[in-house]
């Protein structure tokens, strides 16, 4: 993330009544940096100047923020919640500065792209490649998040354009469907094949994500409205993870088809050599989809930036999948 310099003027200004911008950056900097020496060295300011800035922010808000220690800082609860506060304030001032700066003829600026850990593989390359075709004015910056991470730093401001699953309805958000793919159980090679009905997942050890991960929360919805309850052994968010514990013999995985993607070339799904071999089985009959969206904000006026790579992002996913198959499952 970004986080302009204050400026000299500013730094050596004294305490201003009320929080302001050249605090909350220099706030910002010395939390992520974890030291006021570094953050010093960083902004090229003297030490006693930034300190000053904090305990005026402190002061302000009457709560201490920073507790300083023999090896720097670190964040108390008020200061966590005001660094995580901050993160989206400087990257609104950011944007803002960015957009008057920006052509109206040409798209241009700085656009905050969240993708999930799942397409990272698969679209950070072309979207960069398009970028430095189509778009050398631009700047992009990619975050990796779950989509509920995603949802929430699209809300306040974080991010501009993210790719979400099945997202919950959000006053917040403009969704549109990208695409529906089936669910698919993973488990060792040289199982029985076909899909597996949803009423028999319970008898499968799982290997699966934590509560706010979009799989998982669609299972269980639809796990529940069926009076079923999981068999949850291991809670992993990290694919590659999850896939070796299967590989391993630890449990079952229930993923996307883009989720495989991820899987080495020897790792093949059905025909891999060795240890590697897994098996992708279907998940319900009819099979349980999974909805992939692009998100923004319902709040924020799309700039010819910003709508530039969402049309970008919803011909690359029409040309790689076709038209969107129906949907099965509501």
């Amino acid at each position: 993330m970004q986080v302009y310099r204050p400026s000299p003027q500013a730094q050596g200004s004294g305490t201003i009544p009320g929080m302001n911008l050249v605090q909350l950056e220099t706030f910002v900097r010395v939390a992520e940096l974890g030291s006021f020496s570094q953050a010093a060295l960083v902004l090229k300011t003297a030490q006693p100047a930034l300190s000053r800035q904090v305990r005026a922010l402190e002061t302000e808000l009457r709560s201490t923020l920073l507790h300083r220690t023999g090896r720097g800082v670190v964040l108390t609860e008020a200061g966590q919640r005001l660094y995580e506060h901050g993160l989206g304030i400087l990257e609104m001032v950011a944007r803002a500065r960015e957009a008057v700066r920006a052509s109206h003829d040409e798209p241009s600026g700085r656009l905050v792209v969240g993708i999930p850990p799942s397409l990272g593989r698969q679209l950070a390359v072309p979207l960069v490649e398009m970028f430095e075709r189509e778009l050398p004015r631009a700047r992009l910056v990619l975050v990796e998040g779950l989509s509920a991470h995603i949802a929430e730093w699209i809300a306040t401001g974080r991010v501009d354009v993210g790719l979400v699953h099945n997202p919950e309805p959000q006053a917040a958000l403009d969704t549109e469907p990208l695409r529906d793919e089936p669910l698919l159980v993973v488990g060792p090679h040289g199982r029985a094949r076909g899909a597996i009905p949803l009423q028999e997942l319970p008898n499968f050890p799982l290997v699966i994500p934590e509560r706010s991960h979009a799989i998982r929360r669609l299972l269980e919805a639809r796990a529940a409205l069926e009076g079923l309850k999981l068999q949850v052994s291991w809670e992993v968010s990290s694919v590659p993870a999850i896939l070796a514990l299967v590989r391993g013999g630890h449990g079952f995985a229930v993923l996307g088809q883009e989720a495989l993607a991820t899987v080495d070339a020897d790792a093949d799904l059905t025909h891999g050599k060795g240890a590697f071999k897994l098996t992708a089985r279907p998940l319900g009959v009819p099979p349980l989809l999974h909805s992939l969206c692009i998100a923004t904000s319902a709040a924020k006026r799309a700039t010819p930036l910003h709508k530039h790579v969402v049309r970008w992002i919803r011909d690359h996913f029409r040309q790689a999948d076709g038209p969107m198959p129906n949907r099965h499952n509501s």
